[in-house]
């Protein structure tokens, strides 16, 4: 029998939560089971989300990474998280629209948008990410966004304050709540789907000794709060059929 998920208001993080991810046990697999209790609980958290965005129309699934060193993560867990990513019958739909030789591994969580809750060492984040390899859906967002979309994509980055617009592994951020259309113009100038990544993230820092706040009863719920947030944003720029924009 399935283990009940936790009531959402009586899960905290803890020390033990954090410890396991750094860089000292990051690599022990005699960390595994309390990755595991972590990993637990944001499955916990991300089918709570998963419930409350179907609530308002929008249909998710819910996966979680590794929580154990393995050849996959470089045999070293230093993140958690769960996704929550488009359900397998819209994947079936966007197969028939790529055809078979675009759309190999589909199945895979990180080949589509996908929104996260994840743990650092250091760290809590709430993020909507594309990964190079979804390159579908990120030249749905640009193509979009090109195609007349830059006011609806401006309103709805900047009514996210507190999340910042990230391209790849640059150093550049783009804050969310302060964007104009020239700063959006200097994203889109760069960003090219399939090369680079994509993230709208918020994170809590929790570094050693200063975890207070992340440690403090109701973050969890605040966290699945943050996620809702981004709905608005995954069903502007992920492809579906009330954003199908991939073709122009």
């Amino acid at each position: 029998m399935a283990t009940p998920a936790a009531r959402i208001e009586d899960l905290t993080f803890s020390e033990a939560d954090f410890r396991p991810l750094a860089d000292g046990a990051s690599k022990n697999p005699e960390y595994n089971d309390a990755r595991l209790a972590t990993k637990r609980k944001l499955a916990d958290m991300a089918k709570d989300a998963v419930a409350r965005l179907k609530a308002s129309g929008l249909e998710l699934e819910q996966r979680t990474s590794l929580h154990n060193p393995h050849q996959f993560n470089g045999k070293r867990v230093g993140r958690l998280w769960a996704y929550l990513v488009r359900p397998k019958k819209e994947k079936a739909r966007l197969k028939k629209t790529l055809g078979a030789d675009l759309a190999k591994d589909l199945d895979q969580a990180y080949k589509n948008a996908y929104l996260c809750l994840a743990i650092e060492p250091d760290a809590l984040e709430v993020s909507l990410r594309i990964h190079v390899d979804a390159w579908y859906d990120g030249q749905n967002m640009k193509r979009r966004y090109d195609g007349g979309g830059e006011a609806e994509l401006l309103a709805t980055l900047n009514a996210l304050p507190g999340f910042r617009l990230r391209l790849d592994n640059w150093k550049g951020e783009w804050i969310c709540g302060q964007l104009t259309r020239e700063s959006l113009a200097e994203f889109f100038k760069f960003y090219t789907p399939g090369e680079h990544s994509l993230a709208v993230d918020f994170r809590w820092p929790a570094p050693e000794g200063n975890r207070e706040f992340a440690l403090a009863a109701g973050v969890p719920g605040e966290m699945i709060r943050a996620l809702q947030g981004l709905e608005g944003l995954y069903r502007w720029a992920a492809w579906s059929k009330e954003s199908e924009f991939l073709f122009g």
